[in-house]
């Protein structure tokens, strides 16, 4: 790492002790911890709040449950708060792909049954919106969007796609496997002028970006507040706006069915609600500890020097510096290109992903996208310069050895 490198590498986090941020999680001190977008990380305040939670509904059930919807209305008013949008337009769901789901479920054909979606989509959804055309007797229509797209190219691409047989545009605000940002706005806007529904797939957004739904011109929204947010796993918001919603009904039907959006989706039977109820903690805790905008800046810098440092040490392994133009750059995300013959497709990043942490001890994120495998960088308030150093050095050696293996 160069002297430059280290002028522009970030100062870590601490709380107010002056412990590091890491003292905050239950993180395995025997690993590193580089891809907190995948499944997130839940600071041990918000794992001490459900515990306590789940407690309280194991000792007197009977209690618990009929309270339980209320309970979730206050929950939805403080996340809604969060994303800056109306509790009235907030639903509670499992998580982003749940959202989905339950528009999935709703929708009806109108036109011709076509559905638009990006080939930078998540896996889950687009399969959802694979089977809903087979339902529909329609098909899926693939927006091709270059990996270095800017946003006007990345609008035109998707806008070519609606038609008028298209009956849904589904799109993520951020892309899971390129970590990009794409125009959703604009190609809400145009959908909504050609009458198109749109469903937009906000996983990553919640936390990351500061107001996620601002400016919003599309139908539907699902993000996650267990990524970003650092909230207890299985929590995530479905915003809906527009007459369209009260088709919206929970994946699980329970004594709220005849409840209206939102109201209805606070009754889930006897599902445990405590992630829910503890998110507000995990938000809380970050704000009241450095301030969520602090905190971006933070994670944005810190990624800015994990691609620095992280491409340049698999430099003599590529032939050139690996760190990638995504067209519209994500905060606190960055893709590295990996040697040739690593993560060449998803099931080989996904098992790349696997050896990584059995052999070399770093839980990382490894994608695929147009035949050519990346290091996805998330990097969260606990990740320090020295997580990303210690890979580029101890790391980065050994997967450039494994891409030679590959090759021969």
């Amino acid at each position: 790492m160069s002297e430059t490198e280290v002028a522009v590498a970030p100062r870590p986090l601490l709380l107010a002790d002056g412990a590091p941020a890491a003292d905050a999680w239950s993180l395995d001190p025997a690993l590193t911890h580089l891809n907190h977008g995948s499944f997130g990380a839940v600071p041990l305040v918000a794992q001490d709040r459900q515990a306590g939670l789940r407690a309280e509904m194991e000792r007197a059930p009977v209690v618990w449950f009929p309270e339980l919807p209320g309970r979730l209305a206050a929950t939805r008013a403080e996340l809604a708060a969060f994303l800056r949008v109306d509790a009235a337009d907030l639903a509670l769901v499992p998580n982003a792909s749940a959202g989905a789901s339950v528009v999935y479920n709703a929708l009806p054909r109108r036109r011709g049954g076509e559905i638009v979606v990006t080939d930078h989509g998540y896996g889950a959804v687009t399969m959802g919106a694979e089977r809903l055309a087979r339902r529909w007797g329609g098909r899926i229509r693939t927006a091709r969007v270059p990996l270095g797209a800017d946003a006007d190219e990345a609008y035109e691409a998707v806008a070519a796609e609606i038609g008028d047989a298209t009956d849904l545009v589904v799109v993520d605000q951020i892309t899971s496997a390129t970590a990009r940002l794409l125009p959703v706005e604009r190609i809400g806007a145009e959908a909504r002028r050609r009458g198109v529904p749109v469903l937009v797939d906000g996983a990553h957004a919640p936390g990351l970006l500061a107001a996620p739904l601002d400016g919003a011109t599309y139908d539907f929204w699902t993000g996650n507040f267990h990524k970003w947010g650092c909230a207890p796993r299985g929590t995530a918001a479905l915003v809906a706006r527009g007459p369209q919603r009260d088709l919206l009904h929970p994946l699980i039907d329970s004594w709220g069915a005849g409840e209206p959006y939102p109201t209805r989706f606070d009754h889930q039977g006897t599902l445990d609600a405590t992630s829910y109820l503890a998110a507000p903690t995990s938000l809380d805790f970050v704000e009241r500890t450095w301030g969520w905008s602090a905190a971006r800046r933070y994670m944005d810098l810190l990624a800015d020097h994990a691609a620095e440092v992280i491409g340049a040490a698999f430099a003599p392994f590529t032939g050139d510096d690996s760190r990638v133009d995504v067209g519209m750059p994500v905060p606190g995300m960055r893709l590295v290109r990996l040697p040739e013959g690593l993560g060449r497709t998803r099931i080989e990043a996904d098992a790349l992903r696997d050896r990584a942490a059995r052999e070399l001890a770093v839980e990382a994120a490894f994608t695929s996208f147009g035949g050519v495998g990346y290091l996805r960088v998330s990097a969260h308030v606990y990740n320090t310069p020295a997580d990303y150093e210690h890979f580029a050095r101890t790391c980065v050696p050994v997967l450039g050895n494994w891409a030679r293996q590959a090759r021969g």
